[in-house]
């Protein structure tokens, strides 16, 4: 836990030393990263058979609280960028 707090003190100071500077591809970079976590993820549990039995035996439960935590998160995200952002049109919340 020490060496991941560490790392994002890190990382915070480089981007505040590197804040002037445009970093173009920084954000596709990024992205990528994180896809490729996620997709590690899955193959190590994937490769884990207790997992893999776990996961059958949750059934349309573990489904139906995973979709609801989804479309949950997706309303509250759109209700909270419809309030923050502005645009041309002047429709939108925001400063």
């Amino acid at each position: 836990m020490v060496v991941i707090i560490c790392m994002i003190a890190l990382g915070i100071v480089a981007g505040y030393f590197l804040r002037r500077r445009k970093l173009r591809y920084l954000d596709n970079i990024v992205m990528g990263i994180i896809w490729l976590l996620l997709f590690l993820l899955g193959v190590e549990a994937g490769s884990d058979e207790r997992i893999v039995r776990w996961i059958a035996s949750l059934g349309i439960e573990a489904f139906a609280i995973s979709l609801g935590g989804v479309i949950g998160s997706s309303a509250l995200a759109l209700i909270l960028w419809r309030l923050t952002c502005t645009n041309d049109s002047g429709k939108g919340g925001g400063r």
